[in-house]
């Protein structure tokens, strides 16, 4: 198991628009979410910034990420979602949100 903790900026006035749409995300984004080997997938607010938390469980990562990128639902969600988000500035080439190292874990 993969564990991945991500970072973004939220500004606040898109903060009610952006927990509105995760109140009811859309059934076939979470479909594809499950089918791409993603469990525990929580995503949490600290003032202006989200924190996103999940276990990715399968065998290829990289392939499992590429298809959920190329799936038009999956693209429709992302095009509502980005415009209410701010990428930090320390993100890698590519990426939307940052991703953290991991530092510590206990089970």
């Amino acid at each position: 198991m993969k564990r991945v903790a991500q970072v973004i900026g939220l500004p606040a006035e898109h903060r009610e628009a952006y927990e509105r749409y995760h109140a009811d995300v859309w059934p076939t984004v979470l479909e594809r979410i499950t089918a791409s080997n993603i469990q525990n997938y929580s995503i949490f607010r600290h003032g202006e910034l989200l924190f996103s938390y999940f276990e990715y469980v399968g065998d290829d990562y990289e392939a499992d990420m590429a298809r959920m990128a190329a799936d038009p639902e999956t693209q429709r969600w992302w095009a509502v979602q980005q415009p209410l988000q701010r990428p930090l500035p320390e993100r890698a080439e590519g990426d939307w949100w940052t991703d953290l190292p991991e530092v510590f874990h206990h089970e």
